[in-house]
Parts: C-alpha cells; sequence; structure tokens
C-alpha cells in the first residue's frame, strides 16, 4: 500500500551500498608514507632515474610505464630495486622489482592502471643505500579502478 515509501527505502539502501563498495584512493600523505617505508625513512634525490610515462593518458586501464635508473651494474654500484608509487588509486603501492648486478640493465617495464589523474614517483634503492626518485603527473581522461562506482 505505501509504495513509494518503499522505493524510497530500496533507492536509500542501494545508495548506502554503492557508497560501500566504491575503493577508498589513496592520499598523498599515504604515498608519502608509502616511499618513506620502502626507502627506510631515508629522503631520495631527485636525479638518475627516468620516468617513462604519458602525461596525456586516454585510457588508464592499461598504462605503459618505464623506468630507467642511471647505473653501471657492477657488483659494488647497482640497482637493487625499483618501485613506482601513485597517491589517488585505491593502493599507494603500484609494483616494486627486484634487481641486482647481473640484470643487464637497469630497466623495467610494465603496464598500469590508474584510477583517475595524478602523480606518481618511481623510486629506485641502489647498494650503496641511497634513493633516488623523479615525479610525474599525469591526466587521464578515462579512469581505471572504478568497478564499485556507477
Amino acid at each position: 500500500m505505501n509504495t513509494p515509501n518503499r522505493h524510497r527505502r530500496q533507492l536509500l539502501a542501494a545508495g548506502t551500498l554503492l557508497a560501500l563498495v566504491r575503493p577508498a584512493g589513496a592520499t598523498p600523505q599515504q604515498m608519502a608514507a608509502a616511499i618513506a617505508t620502502y626507502t627506510g625513512n631515508k629522503l631520495p634525490q631527485t636525479g638518475r632515474v627516468k620516468f617513462d610515462i604519458a602525461q596525456l593518458i586516454d585510457n588508464g586501464n592499461a598504462v605503459p610505464v618505464t623506468v630507467r635508473v642511471e647505473s653501471p651494474l657492477t657488483a659494488q654500484d647497482h640497482v637493487t630495486s625499483i618501485a613506482i608509487f601513485n597517491e589517488r588509486n585505491p593502493e599507494t603501492d603500484v609494483v616494486r622489482f627486484t634487481l641486482g648486478p647481473r640484470a643487464g640493465k637497469a630497466e623495467v617495464s610494465t603496464r598500469i592502471r590508474l584510477a583517475t589523474s595524478q602523480k606518481l614517483v618511481a623510486v629506485a634503492k641502489m647498494s650503496d643505500g641511497s634513493c633516488w626518485q623523479q615525479a610525474v603527473d599525469v591526466i587521464v581522461t578515462l579512469a581505471a579502478c572504478i568497478e564499485g562506482e556507477v
């Protein structure tokens, strides 16, 4: 008998459910904390890392990225790991690679998903304990990671 109220309750319940399943995005502070954890609270220096990613991205579902690090890759001086962080995806850690002196070259490539326009940071840890980074801002026109949104 009271059909409008029942429909209203169903709409409210559906809206609440959608709000609960929407993925939470990370924040710039969470990205900074993730980088600090990765580097052991060392402040990464800018340089030696080249982060190759398009700055205008049509589709965030599979974005090609390449990270190159200036390193001689000798037993005494080599890259030990490379990581990529973001500030707006549901998780701040995108990917981590482990390298050694026999890696051939200090370069990694992959494809990542991006939820929206945001800042990305590539960080490289060296065998001498130093950390290097490059940050890039990207604009995403068609976002990924929106499965829970309408």
